[in-house]
């Protein structure tokens, strides 16, 4: 195994990290209404985890 991450490969790894955060808590009372209270990870595009599924990079 190589010692350090190319500059590359690290880049792409933290784009798709960037992806998987939850939504901003404001875009709850924008999509739905002040009252509605929904989880913030539902506004998510892509839902992945570094144990469930792998990327190619």
């Amino acid at each position: 195994m190589a010692r350090s991450i190319h500059i590359s490969k690290k880049r792409r790894l933290v784009k798709l990290g960037r992806q998987t955060r939850w939504a901003p808590f404001w875009t709850v009372p924008k999509i739905y209404g002040p009252g509605r209270r929904v989880h913030p990870g539902r506004h998510t595009s892509v839902k992945r985890n570094w144990r469930r599924i792998k990327t190619k990079a």
